[in-house]
């Protein structure tokens, strides 16, 4: 189980080039430089290619490979001549390649894929692979020979979203393309990378037969659970115990091992210690099984050695074609009645419905299946992954983005493995599918942020959700109420809301908490009285209903004293279900103290999409309505424009790589003043002219060559940004006044050195700054200067990428935002010159991960632009997953 990629690599091997990558059909494969230990295998994979194949990578019979083009082939440079082989398991079943030109900036691109694997995307994959190391190499261009009578690998080119040229001459296709990403090529690649990972979790949820490796005659263990867990949810497929000891479990035939197994296994569950899960997974790689789903704990949550195993069984499993979910899961479910599997620990499950759960936490798993039954929300599927080795909540939201039995997606979420992927795919599916997700560790310090100059608190972490729609909430309790909501009623037009009632103060009530969510009243609440008969009860609602400056309704009904309460949820389906203008308006009831109220009203799962028998009840009027503000809001967002991801036309982003990694070589830390000026100048980042002098008349001298007036600033890091001006002399007109200036600052001090800087334009201080948040990734806060806003962390998140509508949302959402406007008629600033930087320092954080701290301080912001009078910045290793590049599992 040691894996390929452990072997001693030849010098310049790119080992960052190593790639796990998921293929059309849902299958793995892992993507590597070639090596010269691969020659044997290149021989071995020429000889399984059919003759058709060979003839069209080598326009010619080429039966068999001599052995200089095997050296030629297998020995590369990795720069000039690079060859990239995907690897299943130990064999290679594709290999693509490119050789410069001696223009230099052109190279050859070929692939061949092997017969039987043919069909399955690796041409692309590949060719993505290729282009990614061409472009680090220096490269610009790619040219491809095809045969006119190989189509398949013809379309593999047109369809990559390049600009591609092509000219036939004598049966041969002659094909070049630029290798600058495009907007269409990304969106190609994404769109692969979508359809190949939500089938990749299509297999996982739909398998036609289920292994129980660990299947137990005792009742108390885990194997025990899982397999009677299988057998009582009916699963519509063979199911398999695996147990050396026994010849049965529960009356199913067992097996010694799953090699014993006479038919094809799609799925292994593991229940098993973890000190024997290397022996297990040799077989199941064996028996060529295409998913774990391992129960079992005592892995990366159990320390060192544990995380190497778990390590080590990931990759061993990704390069032999496998998904794992876990280890330490509670396993897997899919309530479709065509396949009805229990794969986990969970012995009862929900009713089947149209929401997809996922939760990082196995424990808090069996509570959560358990309330959703009490609740009657239905599930369509459920994936509890525990240590998330491999599959992750992103895979889920790609399976999801595609699923037709999904309309609804919860999440219970500890921390994100990719966090940027996290954001990309959750804009993108809840743009048609809303998202509510409960995110532990809400009051936990995180060690990452203790180096950072910008705090995260939690109106931070609720920006980075709302940016992607995704609608958070505190508790699991919170999540099913909106889920609820979700599930059973329309999204409202707007947020305009009625409230109807027999209880003045219970309306009251419910009134009061809408006016704190931002809901507006569209009159005052209906009081029925507590005497109301149903119909009266009834007419008011419809009538509320009906009214066309009424978004959504709020019932309550509270009796003086316990009656049945059954005729009154009927008269209000009733009259419900006779507004048919209604359509579009969303409803929520609360029925306190009454008896008898009918479930299809009072706690809805029953699949009944269509009229109003699904009418969510909540135990309080508080509850429905904090429900509705949280659905209202998810409305808004989706009603919105989504905005563009757009870069600007001026940016170096070649350049500024190449002196990031010249720099990086140096070692990391914060970047010298040159260095900084240099690094933000090539995203069209202007410092406002300065100089650091040591002396009384280099600062006179500097001041005249800057002209006049200036402003001078300590260096001295104590004194730098104090807003009383100990460390700061603004509005320096004459050499006098320059050296009265800085004998100031260096008596007050201590410190030689001081800045003497041109004076920019006044307005009002602001402050832009990038952090590395070990949970969401790079995020980019913007706030204006000064100790009010400090000493309230009046600060605004946004996570990158940003859209224009994020830039233009971040520049307005702190508190003192209005003072930018012409606050009691002060002067306006330049809010699209403000934007524009926002904007580029976006895009600085999206190309150079490598940014660990940025901060630029003071902006002066006003009427006539955006100036940079400060800047700090300091680079080192990235700490998050990137979300760029060609495809992976990342």
């Amino acid at each position: 189980m040691d894996g390929d990629s452990q072997q001693p690599q030849p010098e310049g091997y790119p080992r960052r080039w190593e790639a796990d990558v998921v293929l059309s059909d849902g299958g793995t494969v892992h993507v590597r430089p070639i090596t010269p230990q691969d020659a044997d295998q290149i021989v071995a994979f020429h000889g399984r290619l059919s003759d058709r194949t060979r003839y069209f990578r080598y326009f010619g019979a080429y039966p068999r490979m001599p052995r200089r083009d095997v050296e030629r082939f297998s020995q590369v440079d990795y720069v000039n001549r690079v060859a990239l082989v995907a690897l299943l398991g130990d064999e290679i079943v594709a290999v693509g390649r490119f050789d410069r030109l001696d223009e230099q900036d052109s190279a050859e691109v070929a692939f061949v894929v092997r017969d039987d694997h043919q069909g399955r995307g690796l041409g692309s994959i590949l060719l993505e692979h290729l282009a990614a190391a061409a472009r680090e190499c220096g490269l610009g261009r790619f040219v491809a020979e095809v045969l006119a009578d190989n189509s398949q690998m013809v379309r593999v080119f047109r369809d990559a979203g390049y600009q591609v040229t092509r000219a036939m001459e004598e049966g041969v296709v002659h094909l070049e393309f630029p290798l600058d990403l495009t907007e269409e090529s990304l969106e190609v690649s994404r769109g692969r990378e979508q359809a190949a990972e939500a089938r990749s979790v299509h297999n996982l949820l739909h398998p036609r037969s289920v292994a129980v490796i660990g299947a137990s005659t005792d009742s108390s263990k885990i194997g025990h659970a899982v397999l009677t867990n299988l057998l009582t949810a009916e699963f519509a497929g063979p199911v398999y115990p695996v147990n050396p000891e026994h010849r049965s479990v529960r009356g199913v035939r067992a097996y010694s091992s799953v090699l014993d197994i006479p038919d094809e296994v799609d799925l292994a569950v593991v229940a098993i210690p973890a000190s024997g899960i290397e022996e297990v997974l040799d077989a199941c790689l064996t028996k060529a099984v295409k998913a774990l789903v391992i129960v079992s704990a005592g892995f990366s949550e159990a320390g060192v050695s544990g995380r190497d195993v778990e390590s080590r069984m990931v990759h061993a499993a990704r390069v032999h074609g496998m998904r794992v979910v876990g280890p330490n899961a509670l396993g897997v479910v899919n309530t479709d009645p065509a396949c009805q599997l229990n794969a986990s620990l969970a012995p009862q499950l929900p009713g089947g419905g149209r929401t997809g759960f996922f939760s990082q936490s196995g424990a808090l798993g069996v509570a959560i299946l358990a309330t959703a039954t009490e609740r009657g929300l239905g599930l369509s599927t459920f994936v509890s992954a525990g240590n998330r080795a491999d599959v992750s909540g992103n895979d889920l939201l790609q399976y999801w983005q595609t699923d037709p039995r999904t309309d609804v997606v919860l999440l219970y979420l500890e921390s994100f493995g990719n966090p940027r992927k996290f954001a990309r795919l959750a804009r993108r599916l809840a743009r048609t599918k809303p998202i509510v997700a409960v995110k532990s560790g809400r009051n936990a310090v995180r060690a990452g942020l203790a180096a950072t100059s910008v705090q995260v608190d939690e109106a931070s972490v609720q920006a980075l959700f709302d940016q992607a729609g995704v609608i958070r909430v505190d508790s699991v309790a919170q999540m099913f109420d909106t889920a609820l909501l979700l599930a059973h009623q329309p999204l409202p037009l707007g947020e305009r809301l009625a409230v109807v009632g027999n209880s003045s103060a219970l309306g009251m009530l419910a009134a009061d908490v809408a006016l704190d969510q931002g809901l507006h009243l569209a009159a005052e609440p209906v009081d029925v009285g507590a005497a109301a008969a149903p119909e009266e009860f009834a007419a008011a609602v419809r009538a509320a209903a009906l009214r066309d400056d009424v978004d959504a309704l709020v019932t309550v009904f509270a009796p003086p004293v316990p009656v049945p309460g059954a005729r009154y949820a009927r008269a209000i389906r009733e009259a419900l279900q006779e507004a048919e203008t209604i359509s579009s308006k969303p409803v929520v009831t609360t029925f306190l103290a009454a008896e008898g109220v009918p479930d299809e009203l009072a706690v809805p799962g029953r699949e009944e999409s269509a009229g109003w028998g699904s009418v969510p009840s909540y135990p309080s009027p508080e509850r429905a309505v904090l429900a509705l503000a949280r659905v209202t809001r998810y409305a808004k967002w989706r009603a919105a424009p989504q905005g563009e991801f757009r870069r600007p036309d001026d940016v170096d982003r070649d350049r500024a790589c190449e002196l990031v990694e010249e720099w990086l070589n140096e070692g990391q830390g914060k970047l010298a003043d040159e260095r900084v000026v240099r690094l933000l100048g090539c995203y069209g980042i202007d410092v406002v002219p300065f100089r650091l002098v040591t002396d009384a008349e280099q600062a006179v001298a500097v001041a005249e060559e800057l002209g006049f007036p200036v402003v001078l600033k300590s260096a001295s890091q104590r004194l730098r940004h104090r807003t009383d001006l100990v460390g700061v002399r603004l509005d320096l007109a004459v050499p006098d006044v320059v050296r009265q200036a800085y004998q100031d600052l260096w008596r007050i001090s201590g410190v030689e050195d001081v800045y003497v800087q041109r004076m920019a334009p006044k307005g009002n201080s602001c402050v832009v700054s990038l952090m590395d948040d070990p949970s969401f990734g790079t995020l980019v806060s913007f706030g204006l200067s000064g100790v009010a806003s400090d000493l309230l962390g009046d600060r605004a998140y946004r996570a990158v990428p940003l859209s224009d509508v994020d830039v233009s949302a971040l520049v307005r959402a702190p508190r003192a935002a209005p003072l930018l406007t012409g606050y009691r008629g002060g002067q306006p600033a330049d809010l699209e010159a403000l934007e524009d930087l926002v904007w580029r320092v976006a895009t600085l954080a999206e190309d150079l991960p490598e940014i660990r701290e940025l901060t630029l301080e003071p902006v002066l912001a006003s009427a006539s632009g955006a100036y940079v009078s400060g800047a700090v910045l300091g680079i080192g290793p990235s700490g998050t997953s990137p979300d760029t590049g060609p495809r992976r599992l990342r």
